[in-house]
């Protein structure tokens, strides 16, 4: 197979699957993982993907708005299932919680603790999902209800300000050394307003968010206490984040071989 003939195999497949591992296309392709290496180091060059540690991802658009509700609120990938589990080691009991309705969030709540809690959401997504919980509380704040079941509008972002919360969990378009952003300068808005009434704010970002920087900035990584992501993410942003006095802590998303999260060094 020539060299042409495999990136344009290498980007079929990150179309369907949203991402790709170098020693995955290796295996599949029978080159070597140098071979590989240098195909995605080219497509990077004519701006057709964005490489990763370990391989690669598409490239972001700054006003890239959110996935369908059918992808945000489907099975997870095996990166957000373990960014939840460690998000959620956050949470005590009788903990007042704040979650809106981004995919990560919808991962937390399959994995929330079974105790005492009182939840928050601006979701109707998560609203429907907690309010059988008999071990929850719930409460929501509204406004204007977009397609995708959330209200982020000028209401309900002065609504969420009267509120106090001990955790809330921030995600987003992107985050890297320049700060939080996401795709609209509402929702970047309605963020940084629940981020100011909670004592502690956990960012909850996949590998493919990390290092991005998206239309809206919500504010500075400093507005951040701790940032979870997992281990495909890259290593110099995270570096550069921790470098302003943010804790990373880096989850092990090998779910065969589950190990303790780690910080990045």
């Amino acid at each position: 197979m020539f060299s042409e003939e495999r990136r344009e195999k290498i980007l079929e497949v990150l179309k369907n699957e949203g991402r790709v591992l170098a020693k995955e296309l290796s295996d599949a392709l029978q080159v070597s993982i140098d071979s590989i290496r240098r195909d995605l180091s080219s497509l990077e060059d004519n701006g057709l993907l964005k490489r990763t540690h370990g391989g690669a991802i598409p490239v972001t658009e700054v006003k890239k708005g959110p996935s369908p509700n059918e992808v945000r609120f489907g099975a997870g990938s095996k990166y957000e299932k373990a960014i939840a589990k460690e998000a959620v080691k956050y949470i005590k009991e009788n903990d007042t919680i704040f979650l809106s309705g981004g995919g990560m969030h919808h991962e937390i709540v399959k994995h929330l603790p079974q105790y005492r809690l009182t939840v928050v959401t601006n979701s109707l997504e998560t609203a429907d999902a907690l309010r059988k919980n008999e071990n929850i509380d719930l409460y929501m704040v509204g406004g204007k209800v977009k397609k995708s079941g959330n209200m982020t509008d000028a209401l309900v972002t002065n609504l969420v300000s009267q509120y106090s919360f001990d955790v809330s969990f921030a995600t987003g378009g992107g985050i890297s050394e320049r700060g939080i952003s996401t795709a609209t300068p509402e929702v970047a808005a309605f963020m940084s307003a629940v981020g100011k009434v909670s004592r502690k704010v956990i960012g909850v970002f996949p590998h493919y968010k990390i290092g991005v920087n998206a239309f809206a900035k919500v504010g500075p990584v400093t507005n951040i206490d701790v940032v979870i992501t997992d281990d495909d993410a890259p290593r110099d942003h995270l570096s550069a984040i921790e470098q302003q006095g943010v804790s990373v802590v880096i989850a092990q998303s090998d779910l065969n071989h589950e190990q303790p999260a780690s910080r990045t060094e």
